[in-house]
């Protein structure tokens, strides 16, 4: 529809003018964000996409991602607009560490999960099939803006969540295996 619309401005000239610059607008409603495996020495292979977009449920995000493990996957929108490694906890330089930690502006230190009262970060599972893909639609009904999400990482764990702060670290999420910056 996007296109059909430009074409016709295009066509139209000044008689269609206030339409037409509702287009970009009308562009600006979701954001694509590009995924890739997270690495020791930065962004890897690319998995796909994940869309964003506003509801008035929450924040919708539109998965199209494949190479991942199978099984479940902690998901979660980090601080940082960074995919590079960085040290962890326990200095060792691990991947996607730039993208510092769960995003949580309250200051609540707590891993609640997407409708709880912890970290505002905290994103629904990711069920990844047995052929590494995960095509689902997510609502993140905490996050009501594409610019809750923009200058922040999307960040994909290796273990499943349990939406809690043990076991450690957080809950069973694990290591970050693919990452993406959101622009």
């Amino acid at each position: 529809m996007g296109r059909t619309f430009l074409a016709l401005c295009a066509v139209a000239g000044v008689g269609l003018v206030a339409g037409c610059a509702m287009l970009p607008k009308f562009a600006a409603a979701s954001i694509e964000v590009p995924m890739a495996l997270a690495t020791a020495t930065g962004p890897g292979a690319p998995i796909g996409t994940i869309r964003i977009s506003e509801s008035p449920k929450g924040a919708v995000l539109k998965l199209d991602l494949r190479g991942l493990p199978p099984g479940d996957r902690g998901f979660h929108l980090h601080e940082g607009a960074s995919c590079d490694p960085a040290p962890n906890a326990q200095g060792a330089i691990a991947p996607a560490m730039a993208a510092r930690g769960h995003l949580d502006p309250a200051q609540t230190g707590k891993h609640e999960g997407p409708d709880g009262a912890g970290h505002l970060g905290d994103l629904p599972l990711i069920r990844v099939d047995a052929d590494g893909r995960a095509t689902q639609t997510l609502i993140a009904p905490r996050l009501t803006t594409l610019a809750a999400f923009r200058d922040r990482a999307l960040v994909i764990h290796g273990g499943g969540d349990n939406y809690s702060d043990a076991p450690a670290p957080l809950g069973g999420g694990g290591p970050r295996i693919a990452c993406g910056v959101v622009k």
